[in-house]
């Protein structure tokens, strides 16, 4: 497996792995977004055998940086990569002078919730109604200048 900054040429790849991930009540991306943050944000994916397995995409304004999504095929969850792609924009975010992530995660999914516990990141407040089913959403966070991976 490998991790590399996500490319013009792989939008429709990542677009079809997107729909695959996302439903429509948790704003997946459109292609046309996808091109934009390759051009303007942390966009990398992870690729096994030619094909792209998962992706991370953090937005930058200024000195401020939000884990807006991360995503794993299905058939190569269990195999850490979500770990391995934090763990490489951790790196990125830190060689960059960020000291805080940011992001949102709805409050049913407890995979993700502990993924990011082990992590580092705290959860700072519940969002009511964040998700265009109704779901609330915590916005978690990570103080980047003491993280250590513990999975």
């Amino acid at each position: 497996m490998t991790i590399r900054r996500a490319l013009g040429s792989d939008v429709k790849k990542l677009y079809e792995l997107e729909k695959k991930l996302f439903s429509k009540e948790n704003f997946p991306l459109s292609q046309s977004s996808i091109r934009y943050h390759i051009k303007n944000n942390l966009l990398y994916l992870s690729e096994s055998d030619g094909n792209i397995v998962g992706y991370i995409l953090v937005l930058i304004k200024r000195k401020s940086a939000k884990l807006y999504s991360i995503g794993v095929d299905e058939t190569h969850r269990g195999k850490k990569i979500a770990k391995k792609l934090l763990e490489f924009i951790f790196k990125e975010l830190a060689s960059l002078g960020f000291e805080n992530l940011l992001l949102e995660v709805r409050v049913d999914n407890d995979e993700a919730i502990s993924l990011y516990k082990k992590t580092g990141f705290e959860i700072k407040k519940i969002l009511k109604e964040f998700y265009g089913d109704g779901c609330n959403a915590y916005l978690m966070g990570l103080d980047m200048a003491g993280f250590k991976i513990n999975i």
